[in-house]
């Protein structure tokens, strides 16, 4: 990534999850941190990546957040941010922090 998108890409990140501390209701969404977000060269795609609280629902809590994603794009474009144009948003689960706790186990076990 470019260092502009990448400074973009910190900026939504931070938003996102202020968004989903102080805004989202939803009972299975809240606990949803978002970890990284990939943003797109031409600042018009963002796929963000987020660890759930509750691993038993976090298919729900993703499918919950691609559907409010209207809803957090018009919070995002109410919050005077340097973007033109707001960015189509994807949430996908991270799996990096089950990976890396399922390589400590590993570890752990060998020693």
């Amino acid at each position: 990534m470019k260092v502009k998108t990448e400074r973009y890409a910190n900026l939504l990140l931070k938003e996102i999850n202020d968004i989903l501390y102080n805004e989202i209701r939803d009972v299975d969404i809240v606990g949803t941190t978002a970890t990284f977000v990939k943003l797109a060269d031409d600042l018009s795609y963002a796929k963000v990546y987020c660890s759930v609280f509750n691993t038993e629902k976090k298919n729900k809590a993703i499918h919950d957040l691609n559907n409010a994603e209207g809803y957090i794009k018009s919070i995002l474009c109410k919050r005077k941010l340097p973007l033109r144009v707001i960015p189509e948003l994807e949430f996908v689960y991270d799996e990096s922090i089950e990976y890396g706790m399922k390589i400590e186990k590993i570890i752990e076990e060998t020693k």
